[in-house]
């Protein structure tokens, strides 16, 4: 895959276990981002998506980050300062549907994360692991020893 491009285009660096995954095969079909031909409108929005839905829970659901200050009284001066905010969190790379993971060269093992506006859940201890757990395999079980996932992730691990 050309991932300089990609990268480039789209403004973030894939994390080293997800470039690894998809040099190995470029996975196609419904769900999957299609990050050598896919249509560039449709990848932004994916990318787009943690913080758009974020910005919906401010707006419908009075959803408020602590790290704020105080929620400004009127809904597009609350809207304005959130985007500030979210300008500078890390950027979320789409997996599958609305499974993330962290993007950053040099990072690796990142838990996998669901993530639905501020709805946000482990669904994989790290990528391999969310595969397993997805498509089927021998993933590891909720109920495991093994199954401590840890989001170190600032602002998105805040919401799990």
């Amino acid at each position: 895959m050309e991932f300089a491009r990609v990268e480039h285009e789209y403004g973030f660096e894939f994390a080293d276990d997800h470039r690894a995954f998809l040099a190995a095969g470029l996975p196609r079909g419904n769900g999957w981002p299609d990050w050598r031909d896919g249509d560039p409108d449709g990848l932004r929005w994916r990318l787009d998506r943690p913080v758009s839905g974020v910005l919906f829970d401010v707006e419908h659901d009075e959803v408020w980050h602590d790290t704020w200050g105080e929620r400004p009284a009127d809904l597009a001066d609350a809207l304005a300062t959130a985007r500030q905010h979210l300008a500078r969190v890390h950027t979320m790379v789409p997996v599958y549907a609305h499974r993330y993971l962290p993007a950053g060269r040099g990072t690796s093992g990142h838990p996998v994360l669901s993530i639905m506006q501020t709805d946000i859940i482990y669904y994989g201890v790290d990528l391999i692991d969310y595969i397993h757990q997805e498509f089927g395999g021998p993933g590891i079980a909720r109920s495991d020893p093994r199954w401590q996932p840890h989001s170190s992730v600032a602002f998105w691990s805040d919401y799990l």
